[in-house]
């Protein structure tokens, strides 16, 4: 079931509940998607304002194992990330469902359409950003410096440098990278469960005043960081229980509001009237 409730301040409205771990969430129109880790080829489709399942969208090839998902309002399309075999789906989302597939660096995992309506590809074991035209031709091929182990998200900003999460066992940060590929400031290091700290930084989102929330998983948290990396805060989703490892994010700024996809919940939590990242939540 979902929970529906109405509220001028930043609430958590809807929960589709929890199955299987989910991987990536996504918006475009009114249709919300999801792909969990084990997705059998399927991506779930549902409506955005009752949020009640609609149909499965079938993905030839994409195996049980991927680990993105963006959608673009430009291009009317979905991608998402296949880990093992190293390729991205496009699917079309103008009314054919045909997919294309292309390879991009080894083992794929966050994915993000950036302000060119172009895909940015986080490459998880050669460490790259590669960024691709919604026909698959490799625009920019992005090294990021050594200690940048384990990446897993990233986002393009206005200025053209990327905002990037990654974790090792020794090192938990989100990075401001330049065109380089070499980090100019970051958040974080030591794992832990301060607010200096994270354990397990994942997906990113970016408001319009340009600070950044973080899912921090394994502290079953989100963390909005300021525009300058040099603080940040909680956010309190006002969650029965709280998050259950909350994984990926989507951000849709028309409707202010966040969806957030849960690895050990297997969960989306829907919160709206979230007009930026300054706000808490409640329920």
């Amino acid at each position: 079931m979902c929970i529906d409730i109405i509220s001028s301040s930043p609430t958590v409205t809807h929960i589709i509940p929890r199955e299987e771990k989910i991987s990536g969430v996504a918006s475009l129109g009114d249709d919300v998607f999801v792909v969990r880790y084990k997705c059998q080829e399927k991506i779930e489709v549902y409506d955005a304002m009752t949020f009640t399942l609609q149909r499965h969208i079938r993905v030839p090839g994409l195996g049980d194992y991927s680990w993105g998902l963006a959608a673009c309002s430009t291009n009317k399309c979905l991608y998402a990330s296949h880990f093992h075999n190293s390729k991205v789906h496009k699917v079309d989302l103008s009314g054919s469902n045909a997919v294309m597939k292309w390879s991009v660096a080894r083992n794929p995992v966050g994915l993000s359409v950036n302000s060119e309506h172009n895909l940015l590809v986080v490459s998880g074991d050669e460490r790259k950003l590669q960024i691709f035209t919604t026909h698959a031709i490799l625009l920019q091929n992005i090294q990021l410096q050594a200690d940048i182990a384990g990446p897993y998200h990233a986002v393009q900003l206005s200025t053209g440098q990327f905002l990037v999460s990654h974790w090792v066992r020794s090192l938990r940060r989100v990075c401001l990278v330049g065109v380089d590929g070499a980090v100019v400031r970051s958040y974080g290091g030591q794992p832990g469960s301060q607010l200096t700290q994270m354990n397990g930084p994942a997906g990113l989102a970016v408001d319009r005043e340009g600070r950044v929330l973080v899912a921090d998983v394994d502290n079953n948290r989100l963390l909005v960081i300021d525009q300058s990396l040099s603080s940040a805060h909680e956010m309190s989703v006002g969650l029965d229980g709280g998050l259950e490892g909350p994984f990926s994010l989507w951000y849709d700024q028309s409707r202010r509001r966040l969806y957030i996809g849960e690895w050990k919940g297997g969960r989306v939590i829907v919160i709206d009237n979230l007009k930026d990242f300054s706000y808490t939540c409640t329920n």
